[in-house]
């Protein structure tokens, strides 16, 4: 028996070109109605690979920039706020300015109430913006824009940690200031200095006084010391002692009305006193050994310098450009 094989070559080769050129079609097709000129790796897997990177990072830059546009929008906002704290710390200075004034008639305690309000009121826009003390803007900001060859090159950070960056009255240095005029006494002290029949300190005793003291650079602690000798100091001679040590630093020492001693001057500070070594002692302290003067009211004429109410602080606003309030 016999086997018979027959092949048609010339259209065994006819069809394999027309499958060769009816894919070729499609895959052109597909190139011009998609606009890329890959889309499987069977196009170019080599080229496929290195488009998928560039994929990768296009999308990150796209959220990078949305990250950077949301990191403005925060700062904008914080910075409404500042104009506003800004404009606020303008009208405080005016009301101490104002009741500074020897020649000034009318009612402190009036002024002194817009004054403590308009504190509140920093308070306020500073939670805000969050930008109060430990608020979630007190802190360093990092906003990741991606492109960089490391993490740190691929960020954008705006430190606003610390207390020289908050804005509310604690870190403004004004939390405890006043404009009602006067000198500003110890709390629970009871000792009277214009005692003339006492004798401070005899015996060489001494009782030091520490100041907190609020400057333009930060805060600083100053410890004075008041010596008896051995006969001991006259209440004026007290005064005398403290205010040779604290002149320096913009604070005054006095005798109140009622003999007690009193804290003023051009810088914001609070003062904690200490036990007397023995003998009569200048000052008595609270039960927690803390005493906290109002800032910047002069004990001297009951109306001084209460106008230096921001000197002292350590992270003051910047200025802005803007309308006060007319005064009352």
């Amino acid at each position: 028996m016999s086997i018979s094989i027959q092949t048609n070559v010339a259209s065994l080769e006819a069809q394999n070109f027309i499958r060769i050129n009816n894919n070729f079609q499609s895959n052109t097709i597909e190139q011009l109605s998609s606009g890329y000129r890959i889309n499987s790796s069977a196009d170019d897997a080599a080229g496929l690979a290195v488009a998928n990177k560039y994929s990768g990072n296009i999308a990150e830059l796209n959220q990078g920039v949305l990250n950077a546009n949301n990191g403005v929008s925060a700062l904008q906002i914080v910075d409404g706020g500042l104009n506003n704290i800004s404009t606020i710390l303008n009208r405080l200075r005016t009301l101490a300015t104002e009741s500074a004034s020897a020649t000034f008639t009318g009612d402190r305690n009036t002024l002194n109430t817009e004054y403590q309000g308009l504190v509140n009121e920093v308070n306020r826009q500073a939670s805000n913006v969050n930008l109060n003390t430990g608020g979630a803007y007190n802190t360093n900001l990092v906003t990741y824009v991606g492109g960089g060859s490391t993490q740190a090159n691929a960020q954008v950070s705006v430190d606003l940690s610390g207390a020289n960056n908050a804005v509310d009255s604690t870190a403004l240095g004004i939390q405890n200031t006043s404009v009602a005029g006067g000198g500003t006494e110890l709390t629970g002290n009871s000792v009277r200095l214009d005692d003339n029949a006492v004798s401070f300190l005899a015996g060489g005793n001494t009782q030091n006084y520490t100041f907190h003291i609020g400057t333009s650079t930060g805060n600083q602690d100053v410890t004075v010391s008041v010596a008896g000798g051995s006969g001991g100091l006259t209440g004026q001679q007290v005064v005398d002692s403290l205010n040779s040590q604290l002149s320096a630093y913009g604070i005054n020492a006095g005798i109140a009305s009622d003999g007690q001693v009193q804290f003023g001057g051009s810088t914001a500070f609070s003062v904690q006193v200490g036990a007397a070594s023995g003998g009569n002692a200048t000052a008595t302290s609270t039960s927690t050994g803390v005493n906290t003067a109002d800032y910047n009211v002069d004990s001297a004429t009951g109306v001084g310098g209460a106008f230096a109410a921001f000197t002292g602080s350590s992270a003051e606003p910047p200025p802005v450009h803007s309308r006060r309030r007319s005064q009352p």
